[in-house]
């Protein structure tokens, strides 16, 4: 088979990795990749949103499979374009339709889905800026802190945690009739302030069946003992020790099969990853946010676990097999740190060169923002490169990947040393 994989990131680096190592791949393609992606396949210098030109390099190339690594795509339908032309139509896309995006692409529809299918999530109540006097007024009522959700996709930044009525009020204020957000903020969902561990859950499902994929836990904050802004991810780990068996029942049985099911009462033909952002509050599952794709970090610290052939579940999920498979997971713990650039996650300097890579050799290194420059590597972006390792306990495993992390050097390179210490 020849595959497309759409994304630049370190959720696309483990999918080149993993997706190389099967026979069923013949050849390997990345749109746009990165410095590290072209050692699995070949990149390709295509917007992931770039759909005629993607649509164009797919038939001459011969493609056969396009796994669609970021949500931007999905939301703006790529999947909907291939179906609508003829020539595209055959060609299996891993990822859903533009309707089934919507669980990541809109705060209010994933609200108004759970509470519809019972699945357990934060009281919540939307507002736009026809009802901002409703919402000031509604805030007056509402405990302390507080969560307010931008509707749409807002690159990560969209949702903030306010502990006092005058930020919330104020930030309200902002979103709506200043459009912090764009138009991402047209919509604001106000929402009750959840306590407990958050953890995530992926499926993989083919639009009838499903298979549940390891759990993992990344840390946001930029700094230690989480604290700091919020980031894309500093780091993630797998599994997650205090997520059990009879932890993951509850989830299996109270969020993920209503989801499936709920999908298919709407009409919604879902092909591609589930990510469920998790609260566990004294042993019950609250759904925080969903996602139509991979999380990132947490793609490098799952994926590395999983034993079967990647390329075989993603054939199950185009041709509806799903069910003809199980997951082999290793019993080892993954353990992923984040190489970041200095003032991440605020201005940071791009083009700074890469060195220590060759020092690395009990670890994986998937990068990124990199890029190649005259050969050499350079950063290009906030996150630079995820460190992941594979050990038999949790401490083995972040110590080693902490101190592989160390090994590498680029100027003003930043990492959290302290990534699962919570969970030790």
């Amino acid at each position: 088979m020849n595959i497309l994989i759409l994304g630049s990131g370190g959720r696309e680096s483990t999918f080149a990795w993993k997706i190389s190592q099967s026979p069923l791949c013949k050849n390997l393609f990345i749109a746009p990749g990165n410095a590290g992606t072209g050692a699995y396949g070949k990149n390709v210098s295509l917007k992931v949103t770039d759909f005629e030109g993607i649509a164009e390099f797919v038939l001459k190339n011969d493609v056969n499979l396009i796994l669609v690594g970021p949500e931007e795509p999905l939301v703006k339908g790529i999947h909907d374009y291939f179906l609508a032309h003829e020539e595209l139509k055959s060609i299996p896309i891993i990822g859903p339709k533009k309707d089934g995006a919507q669980l990541e692409g809109s705060k209010d529809f994933s609200k108004v889905f759970m509470e519809k299918y019972g699945i357990p999530t934060a009281a919540s109540h939307t507002f736009t800026l026809e009802t901002l006097r409703e919402g000031l007024t509604y805030l007056k009522h509402h405990p302390m802190p507080v969560v307010l959700k931008a509707d749409g996709l807002a690159a990560g930044k969209g949702v903030l945690i306010c502990t006092t009525l005058v930020e919330a009020q104020e930030e309200l204020r902002l979103m709506l009739a200043e459009s912090k957000f764009g138009e991402a903020s047209e919509k604001v969902v106000i929402e009750e302030f959840l306590t407990g561990i958050e953890l995530s859950v992926f499926v993989l499902t083919d639009g009838k069946d499903y298979l549940i994929l390891p759990s993992a836990k990344d840390y946001k904050r930029i700094g230690e003992g989480d604290t700091g802004l919020n980031t894309g991810g500093m780091g993630s780990v797998s599994p997650v020790p205090f997520a059990d068996d009879t932890f993951l029942k509850k989830v299996e049985e109270q969020v993920v099969i209503p989801t499936i099911k709920g999908l298919q009462k709407e009409g919604i033909h879902y092909k591609g990853f589930i990510f469920i952002g998790l609260m566990n509050t004294n042993g019950t599952p609250n759904v925080i946010e969903y996602n139509c794709r991979m999380g990132d970090p947490e793609t490098e610290s799952v994926l590395p676990r999983i034993e079967n052939d990647f390329v075989e579940l993603l054939k199950a999920v185009a041709d509806e097999k799903l069910k003809d498979h199980t997951l082999k997971i290793s019993s080892k713990v993954a353990a992923t740190v984040m190489l970041v650039s200095a003032g991440y996650p605020g201005n940071y300097i791009k083009g700074k060169g890469v060195s220590g890579l060759e020092n690395v050799k009990e670890s994986l290194v998937f990068h990124a923002g990199t890029d190649l420059e005259n050969g050499m590597i350079k950063t290009n972006g906030g996150r630079v490169l995820a460190v992941t390792t594979l050990q038999d306990d949790l401490f083995s495993a972040l110590q080693q990947a902490t101190a592989d992390a160390g090994r590498v050097y680029y100027d003003g390179a930043t990492f959290r040393k302290d990534i699962g210490f919570d969970l030790l």
